[in-house]
């Protein structure tokens, strides 16, 4: 502990000066978290966020070699309005602050050096060593600066300019004329020139050295007042990625996604509803015809979709055939949804205290509770509603902690509030929700744990519009899930008059910005958090790998909220910015 609270009385004394910028104008937030749990912080002009302003848009970086110098000069130049004239503004003056707090150490306290290893190649977020590199790496992809500065302390002032060639892309013309040289080949610039961080995009780079009697003022000045500076090829993605429609993307992702059911789980059967829901969006039937040659060796009874280990996921997987039996009639399928809900009572037909398999995980309340109200609606059995209200109550005793977040389980004793916990706790509800009778105490019990548990969420999105790896730690990743999880229940919540327009719009237009950023060509995603089962700890939560690429359940997830925010607008219920 005392190493720890060193490390922020060093880190509050170098960026104080910065967050003492006007707090309109200026926002300081987390892009990452050391080994030792100190954030980096990024301070960031409100304009920065608008990737259609006119000027460009500069990122500067400061400390990554662990010295006051660079942290300090960064600090200043980050103050400076004068840069303003010229662009839009982003800092982080510490990059590496265990070392600065370490006698101003290259090394953190792990032994990496987070001024080198670029691009990352352990993975996200669990280097033992290097976290600050692949934070820093990520972070900038998804910003999408015009250029990146990095300032170092050196001893003699210089400007070095990345490896540029011009088979690899942007131009550094407002760099000539400087006496370039040639940066290390791992170092931050030199792979930001040649690399796409978060595979968005290359970025002109230039590094510059500073000593103790010298100032980048200077020299940044000129480099950001060229008039050469122009759209990086970074941001010319990201501004492609944010003129898409709802609609276009749900089709985009259509491609990749929702094809197989190989086993019922909830993964590709809730990418097989999104299909379904894309049908309907589209008045094209190639997607529902799909869908129901995809699950027939289910409905003709060649496979048993119980399978031979019957898991939470399990249950959840079978609402597939209730959307199915909603849009043909067939009762079949009502069959095979309750064979799920049927595994809430016991052999005399009495209700279990929760549904199975829920292992004490928040994940239960999306894997057991909607099927039950799903199975209720269909058959017109209360008893379904009831155990779906038993099954929820259950959970939410379980884990609901005093600040409205829901625990993941109880076996951590730190009470960690993982992302995509609490994403399945309001997925769940708001489908549940949807499922039962608009009148009678189960909607008006479901309907206040729903709204309750989603103010609760409100209060952590962050300033870009995404939920993290653990909610309320915004130094954690970013995370894809559990920001499309949530603002897929905010937009039914819109779509069925549960929710105030006036308060909850504004937090799906800015959800959408970041979560078609997060959606690349051939839906490839950007940070979606692998497979979690029970940790035991903080620290255990912020080290799960976050995948990148391909991922079968972030392509569920956003087919799902894609599709939802398409119903939305289509119902006049939800606008969002052109």
């Amino acid at each position: 502990m005392r190493w720890l609270s060193s490390c922020l009385g060093v880190l509050l004394s170098v960026v104080s000066m910065a967050s003492a910028q006007d707090s309109k104008t200026t926002l300081s937030i987390p892009c990452g978290v050391t080994r030792t749990g100190l954030p980096l912080v990024s301070e960031i002009d409100a304009d920065f966020l608008n990737f259609n302003h006119s000027k460009p848009r500069a990122l500067i970086i400061g400390g990554l070699d662990g010295a006051k110098t660079s942290s300090n000069q960064v600090t200043q130049l980050g103050r400076m309005i004068e840069l303003r004239q010229h662009c839009t503004l982003a800092t982080i003056a510490v990059g590496n602050p265990e070392g600065l707090a370490a006698s101003e150490s290259t090394k953190n306290s792990a032994g990496g050096t987070p001024s080198r290893g670029y691009p990352p190649k352990a993975k996200a977020y669990d280097d033992s060593t290097n976290p600050e590199s692949i934070y820093l790496w990520r972070w900038i992809g998804m910003l999408g600066p015009d250029v990146v500065i990095v300032v170092e302390r050196g001893e003699q002032p210089a400007v070095l300019v990345g490896s540029v060639s011009s088979k690899h892309g942007p131009s550094l013309k407002f760099a000539d004329g400087l006496s370039p040289a040639t940066s290390p080949s791992d170092e931050l610039t030199a792979a930001l020139v040649v690399q796409a961080p978060a595979d968005v995009g290359l970025i002109p780079a230039v590094t510059v050295k500073v000593t103790e009697q010298s100032s980048a003022t200077e020299l940044v000045t000129k480099l950001l007042s060229s008039g050469s500076i122009e759209r990086s090829p970074a941001r010319v993605e990201l501004l492609r990625r944010l003129a898409r429609r709802p609609l276009e993307v749900a089709e985009e992702l259509s491609m990749p996604y929702g094809h197989q059911l190989n086993e019922v789980a909830y993964i590709p059967a809730l990418a097989l509803v999104g299909r379904l829901r894309l049908s309907e969006l589209t008045g094209n039937p190639k997607h529902r015809q799909d869908v129901e040659r995809i699950v027939q060796p289910y409905y003709s009874g060649n496979k048993n979709p119980l399978g031979k280990n019957v898991n939470a996921s399990t249950l959840s997987g079978h609402l597939v055939f209730g959307e199915l039996a909603d849009r043909t009639g067939d009762a079949r399928y009502v069959e095979l949804d309750r064979l799920a809900a049927d595994l809430g009572f016991d052999k005399d037909g009495q209700p279990l205290a929760a549904m199975p398999h829920h292992s004490e995980m928040s994940d239960a309340v999306f894997m057991g509770t909607p099927i039950l109200a799903q199975a209720g609606r269909l058959t017109k059995d209360t008893k379904y509603v009831d155990m779906a209200l038993r099954h929820a109550r259950f959970m939410t005793k379980l884990n609901l902690r005093a600040d409205g977040l829901h625990q993941h389980s109880p076996v951590d004793p730190e009470k960690t509030a993982w992302g995509r916990g609490n994403g399945f706790v309001t997925l769940g509800l708001v489908l549940t929700l949807s499922e039962l009778p608009e009148q009678g105490p189960a909607h008006d019990e479901i309907k206040k744990l729903f709204t309750h548990h989603l103010q609760t969420m409100l209060k952590h999105q962050d300033e870009l519009g995404m939920w993290h790896q653990v909610v309320d730690h915004p130094e954690s990743y970013r995370e894809l899930t559990v920001t499309c999880m949530t603002t897929f229940a905010i937009a039914r919540g819109l779509r069925r008059g549960w929710l105030d327009r006036t308060t909850y719009e504004p937090v799906v237009r800015r959800a959408w910005k970041s979560i078609n950023m997060r959606i690349g060509p051939n839906g490839n995603l950007v940070d979606v958090c692998t497979g979690t089962g029970k940790m035991k700890s903080l620290r255990e939560y912020l080290d799960r790998p976050a995948n990148f690429g391909k991922d079968d359940r972030g392509g569920a997830m956003t087919l799902m909220v894609s599709t939802e925010l398409a119903y939305a607008e289509r119902e006049g219920k939800l606008t969002l910015p052109e």
